[in-house]
């Protein structure tokens, strides 16, 4: 499949992502209830309003491309994906950081194509920050309304190598055990997929990801960093590839620029 205009739907998708942000913020502002899931992670309002206009707006924009979102998968709707092109949709990554009103939440959408993410949007609403990719050296980091403006990871240095972890994956020892190759100098702790992003924009080294995720929790992050130069691979240096069992990863680590 060839999508005939990419740059005008990157565009469109960047839109579609804002338009999910300001209903997520509407919410956040507001009175959020919280519930759980039958895996007894919590969801909210926003999560749920948040897929629902961007699932309009995908089938809208590619009504011949299936969707795999977060929510519906919760819900047992796992779409047959095959090796055809696909969206990954994680309305509310960070449903934790959203219910604690830290800002450090994201919405996601990335395209999957030949089984690796190809074009990603990522949206922190309550930072008013947007990263968006599609292809090698496209990635683009927007702060409110101002310009896009190129990013690209830094070299990872031979030492003091900046990681970057969540709060519940933030084990110095852990990680070092895991980059027995780094000399871990510092851990930047944040949110979500934003981790992806401060990666891809130099402000860290190397993200190590000892734990579950899902397909659509990663995706939009990793198409963004591989445009700025990073890669994600798994433990065994394996290239992350999308389309699997359930949509379940295994633990990874993403780099920034290894030369």
């Amino acid at each position: 499949m060839t999508l005939p205009n990419r740059g005008k739907l990157l565009s469109e998708i960047i839109d579609l992502t804002d338009v999910a942000g300001d209903e997520i913020m509407k919410i956040y502002r507001g009175d959020m209830q919280v519930r759980q899931k039958a895996d007894a992670s919590p969801v909210t309002a926003a999560d749920e309003a948040a897929e629902k206009i961007i699932l309009a707006g995908l089938h809208k924009l590619t009504p011949d491309i299936p969707v795999v979102a977060e929510e519906e998968a919760a819900a047992g709707k796992i779409v047959e994906v095959s090796d055809q092109p696909f969206w990954l949709v994680d309305p509310l990554d960070g449903t934790k950081e959203f219910i604690a009103h830290r800002d450090e939440f994201t919405v996601n959408i990335a395209l999957v194509e030949n089984r690796a993410p190809t074009m990603g949007v990522v949206l922190a609403p309550a930072l008013n920050t947007s990263y968006a990719a599609d292809g090698p050296g496209t990635a683009v980091k927007r702060v409110g309304n101002g310009d896009a403006q190129p990013i690209t990871t830094r070299p990872i240095p031979d030492k003091e190598v900046i990681a970057t972890a969540s709060r519940s994956h933030g084990d110095k020892a852990k990680m070092q055990e895991l980059l027995k190759d780094y000399a871990i100098g510092d851990v930047v702790v944040s949110g979500s997929s934003i981790k992806f992003c401060i990666v891809a924009c130099g402000d860290a080294d190397i993200y190590p990801r000892y734990g579950p995720t899902c397909e659509w929790d990663i995706a939009a992050g990793h198409a963004v960093l591989n445009a700025a130069g990073g890669t994600v691979c798994t433990l065994e240096g394996n290239e992350m590839r999308y389309g699997k069992p359930k949509f379940l990863n295994p633990d990874f680590i993403a780099y920034g620029n290894r030369g």
